[in-house]
């Protein structure tokens, strides 16, 4: 059997399916999916034709659960572990059987994930495993292993910890500038640390030592991950967000390569229509900008072991707003000063940043010599990624308001981009034939930003009953449908099976090298992941009905259908030769 490395070529065109891990109900998971989930949907999917799991981030987060709001460019969540024996080899039966009594686990598996239950159960069992393996009741051997990585990994492990370790010794309490002078970098936290007495250095350092063996138990569950789809011979592909916490160990280690006075995010899009604020100004991430030429200095360390430690898991990476790379949208105020200025005008925004207004960083693309600039940023930044993944292992994601430079120096380095079939267009308007597609590229209807295409649908069944609106949905019902190649079926119509089938058809059948439904098109669903600028506990908590066991008869009628789907889809692409792509010849 082929590993999923072996057949990841453009040659070998794969069918895929997104899903963050949190959505899947395994049979043993506890209100949240997690590693153990993810194995049992690897084996699921590749029984069914598929041959890669996509997911979003699984670095750790903050209060907030967002998946690209993290803690750690390095560091996984430990919510996505899980604590059964088999997986977390340092508590026993007895043990994990009181703990989830305790925690009520039986009660987590229904509804939408809650993530203060599960993180607290969570959170005592990894203790409980520390508290024995540092007790010597779990096999020496263990011991030495942890001993073994900690050593291994001393360049981010060790900043990491103490940053964790803070947070617990100032009350939980994730912002960093809330914390004492002596604790708001690293350097001054490690001279601070000398001061502590006997007692009081035991106490942090037993903290410290507990975070690196949460760190320990994450990547060797993770690794264990990529070894059963290799198994399988299916990929997985990981998720790199744009950006990191403010807040993050990394921007606490390391302050001098990040640029804490601006603050990340998007430009207003037609798409997104979440809040006024994001309509009128964009997207506000909070995260700092990295400062490229502080980056640049030591060859771009950071960014380097960043994506070292990502390809000992993921098979394939998808490099969250690639525009980014180019340049980006940015904000003069933190995201908690958005209400101040969303019904503002740009000269009384002015008025209150001393004369700042959000833009395009380093420059915008005004001027022929601020778009040779920002295209070269991005070729070699692009250049650098490469060196530490090797070809054909970046995925793009180039959405949103694109400058004219950066799908053709993607394409020039051979990367993949996205293409949702909605928003690719000929120079005529018309939407792109997917046989059009650039091999190299990824087709999907959706990313966890955006409504599942059931929505899309009954939204424009909806606006079809309204004279004002139905022209213009009649003609975005039929272009989609016949991207799809079912020109047989009339509008308007309702969501059903003939147009369900409609759509995993037609992705499978576009020339992109990857295609990839998300979960809840896949199985014709129309609940959300997340609303993009909306701030409410409802985001990232959405889980898929069912357990992965079930769904052969949870879903029977959706899958037979994408079960022929495939089969057709994979007679038809034996039948042409493949693209060749210009690393291939």
């Amino acid at each position: 059997m082929k590993t999923a490395h072996e057949f990841l070529s453009p040659d070998n065109k794969i069918a895929g399916i997104l899903t963050p891990v949190s959505a899947i109900r395994g049979k043993n998971d506890i209100g949240i999916g997690d590693t153990e989930s993810l194995v049992e949907l690897a084996a699921w999917a590749a029984k069914k034709g598929f041959g890669l799991i996509q997911i979003l981030p699984v670095n750790e987060t903050g209060a907030d659960h967002s998946p690209y709001n993290i803690l750690s460019s390095i560091a996984y969540e430990p919510v996505t572990l899980s604590i059964r024996p088999e997986w977390l080899p340092d508590i026993d039966d007895a043990e994990f059987a009181a703990i989830t009594k305790k925690h009520n686990a039986a009660s987590l598996k229904d509804g939408p994930v809650r993530y203060a239950a599960v993180k607290a159960m969570k959170r005592e069992a990894l203790r409980t495993g520390f508290q024995n393996l540092r007790e010597s009741k779990t096999a020496r051997g263990r011991v030495r292993d942890f001993e073994k990585f900690l050593s291994e990994e001393q360049e981010w492990i060790a900043d990491y910890a103490l940053f964790r370790a803070l947070s617990v010794w100032n009350g939980g309490d994730e912002v960093v500038d809330n914390w004492p002078e002596e604790h708001r970098s690293a350097a001054s936290a490690r001279e601070w640390k000398e001061s502590l007495d006997k007692r009081q250095r035991a106490r942090l350092e037993e903290e410290e030592a507990f975070f690196g063996y949460v760190q320990w138990v994450a990547i060797s569950q993770w690794r264990a991950v990529r070894a059963a789809f290799d198994k399988l011979g299916i990929a997985l592909m990981g998720d790199i967000p744009v950006g990191v916490s403010i807040y993050s160990a990394d921007v606490w280690a390391e302050p001098g390569i990040f640029d804490k006075t601006r603050s990340s995010g998007a430009p207003p899009e037609k798409v997104f229509k979440s809040d006024p604020f994001t309509e009128n100004w964009g997207q506000n991430w909070g995260f700092p900008l990295y400062n490229w030429q502080a980056m640049s200095r030591d060859n771009f360390r950071w960014w380097r072991r960043r994506l070292q430690a990502s390809r000992s898991v993921f098979h394939l990476l998808r490099v969250d707003h690639a525009l980014g790379f180019f340049r980006i949208w940015n904000f003069p105020w933190r995201p908690d000063q958005n209400a101040r200025f969303t019904y503002l005008s740009p000269d009384q925004a002015k008025a209150l940043t001393g004369g700042r207004l959000p833009g395009f960083a380093e420059c915008d693309d005004s001027t022929p010599e601020n778009r040779e600039h920002n295209r070269r940023q991005g070729d070699m930044l692009f250049r650098v990624l490469l060196e530490e993944t090797g070809p054909h292992r970046l995925i793009a994601e180039d959405l949103g308001e694109m400058s004219p430079y950066v799908r053709p120096t993607l394409e020039s380095l051979d990367i993949p981009g996205f293409k949702i079939p909605m928003w690719e267009r000929e120079e005529t308007g018309a939407m792109t034939p997917g046989s059009g597609y650039q091999r190299l590229s990824l087709a999907t209807f959706a990313t966890h930003d955006h409504p599942p295409i059931r929505k899309f649908w009954e939204d424009w069944f909806q606006e079809s009953q309204n004279p004002g609106t139905r022209a213009k949905a009649l003609k975005e019902m039929r272009e989609i449908l016949d991207f799809c190649g079912a020109r047989e079926l009339s509008v308007p119509q309702e969501f059903t099976a003939e147009v369900h089938e409609a759509f995993i058809r037609g992705l499978f059948e576009s020339n992109s090298w990857l295609a990839v439904h998300q979960i809840t098109d896949l199985f014709g669903l129309a609940e959300r992941f997340n609303v993009p600028g909306a701030i409410g506990d409802q985001n990232w908590t959405t889980r898929v009905e069912g357990f992965v066991s079930d769904w052969d008869k949870v879903y029977k009628n959706q899958l037979l259908m994408v079960s022929l789907a495939l089969q057709t889809t994979g007679r038809r692409l034996a039948q042409r030769p493949p693209a060749r792509t210009r690393a291939a010849r």
